[in-house]
């Protein structure tokens, strides 16, 4: 058995019947490239090859009586791979719609706790001849970094790479179930190993407060721009209490189009994607005549793998958390580029301070059953139409791979990311970079983002807008958002088209 760390089992007890913590994934392929070709069979016997380079997908989630301490995995002596892999063809015409009305219906449904916590459908019947890996992974198991590891050992950097077959070094031994009483036996002798873990989590959560609180105030006291705060952000339609219906869109920009736009003006390409989606936002919520009278609060997850003071030695999310403003307010798409880069710095100053394990010292401060009871009361009362929104939502951009990837011989072609919605924010933005390109996806419910294919056009055009404007400057230097001072740059190449898909909803 290996017991869940704090910060892993945070992603469990937030879990409600309409909060889904688990991530979603599409992998669009094309399968003229595979040597055999690809198929349904070909597929589940590429994944049984790899099943010795993924752990994770054969352990099964054991809960423990009582809360006594954090659930433990075991390698589920049930496990088959046939109840995670399944096989689905398209209703004609097969459009991108109807591929995202399928994943609109996927992401709605919560994994099931009895098996190993991911489910795979092989989707075909697109029109244009290419297929998709619908993929959907607990959190639990998987953050934005561990996702591209686990992703690497799914795919390889050729179409002929045979299937890795295991040694003997990797023989699966399963596990017995244990039943309630060793289990509550077990986690009682674990809890009395570490008397002094919730006295570690509170001298280690006041430290991290102290260090915040400080770091705010000197950039106060420098003059300096403020990050944003949670518990302070605006309503907007998209801030109230969620159903358990989930919609997504999903597209693709161009990655050096941004990168373009980075160096044009001296910021980080995450500072282009947050002006991007500001861009967005503030047109839709113009459209819908709901556009506060100030900035949006984004949360953006940070990771901190291999960063020191984090939990490395048992955490698969490694992650921290940063507020930004997003000027929603503001008309110039620049000026809206320079204010997100101000605040992107303080809130990134102010992120460095928190500690790295923050997320497991609050769930070790909090019994697990009174933290899963305050999450289901949350969203039973409703309190997220009465209280201030903690953010207004959620913008999280993960680094891919430089280079082409295939799975089973098919090349990949876009991979687009859907991650959790929390309560009280309907909306979450997670761009992954894929060679080129910058594929992005959105998912929300849809009771309360009823246009979601809109939002995704206009946080497209965001970019698109960003970039003319990028090429609008003199050819004698570049504007300079930082007041460094950037070196003078050539003028671009002409920018690249983008492929969209329109919203699924269920």
């Amino acid at each position: 058995m290996e017991r869940l760390t704090a910060a892993d089992s945070w992603f469990l007890y937030l879990e409600t019947p309409t909060i889904h913590l688990h991530v979603t994934g599409v992998v669009l392929l094309d399968p003229s490239t595979a040597p055999d070709g690809l198929s349904y069979k070909r597929l589940r016997r590429h994944l049984a090859a790899r099943l010795h380079l993924l752990p994770a997908f054969r352990q099964r989630l054991i809960e423990v009586p009582l809360g006594i301490d954090h659930p433990v995995w075991i390698e589920d002596p049930d496990f088959d791979l046939r109840d995670h892999v399944h096989h689905h063809v398209l209703p004609q015409p097969g459009t991108m719609d109807e591929l995202a009305d399928f994943v609109g219906g996927f992401s709605s449904q919560q994994l099931d706790r009895a098996k190993p916590l991911w489910d795979m459908v092989y989707v075909e019947g697109l029109d244009d001849g290419r297929t998709a890996l619908v993929t959907k992974l607990h959190h639990a198991l998987v953050d934005g970094i561990s996702g591209v590891g686990i992703m690497a050992n799914l795919l390889d950097t050729s179409p002929d790479q045979p299937d890795r077959v295991p040694d003997d070094d990797h023989v699966w031994v399963p596990d017995a179930v244990p039943s309630r009483a060793e289990a509550a036996v077990d986690a009682t002798v674990n809890r009395l190993r570490t008397p002094l873990r919730p006295l570690r989590a509170a001298l280690r959560t006041g430290r991290s407060v102290a260090h915040m609180t400080a770091t705010t105030l000197g950039t106060r006291l420098r003059g300096g721009d403020q990050a944003a705060g949670p518990l302070n952000a605006p309503r907007t339609p998209f801030n109230s209490t969620l159903s358990g219906r989930r919609s997504v869109a999903f597209g693709t920009t161009s990655l050096s189009d941004i990168k373009e736009t980075r160096r044009a003006f001296g910021v980080t390409v995450n500072d282009v994607v947050l002006a991007a989606c500001t861009y967005g936002l503030r047109r839709t919520l113009q459209r819908t005549d709901s556009l506060p009278s100030r900035s949006l609060t984004c949360s953006v997850p940070v990771s901190v793998h291999g960063r020191p003071g984090s939990d490395g030695a048992g955490s698969t999310n490694q992650v921290s958390n940063m507020f930004v403003h997003l000027p929603v307010t503001v008309e110039d798409p620049v000026e809206q580029l320079e204010l997100v880069h101000r605040g992107a710095a303080g809130a990134k100053a102010v992120q460095d301070a928190m500690s790295p394990e923050m997320i497991g010292d609050v769930v070790d401060l909090i019994p697990p059953p009174l933290f899963h009871l305050g999450a289901d009361l949350w969203s039973r009362v409703g309190l997220s139409d009465r209280l201030p929104p903690v953010h207004n939502l959620i913008i999280s951009n993960v680094p891919g791979s430089p280079i082409p990837l295939y799975l089973a011989g098919a090349r990949l072609v876009g991979l687009f990311p859907f991650g959790p919605l929390m309560e009280g924010t309907a909306l979450n933005v997670t761009l992954l970079s894929n060679m080129d390109d910058m594929d992005v996806g959105l998912i929300s419910c849809p009771d309360l983002v009823p246009d979601l294919d809109g939002l995704l056009d206009a946080i497209l055009e965001g970019f698109d807008v960003l970039l003319a404007r990028a090429r609008e400057r003199p050819d004698d230097g570049a504007v300079d958002l930082t007041g460094n001072g950037s070196d003078p740059l050539p003028r671009p190449k002409k920018p690249r088209g983008r492929e969209k898909s329109r919203k699924g909803t269920t």
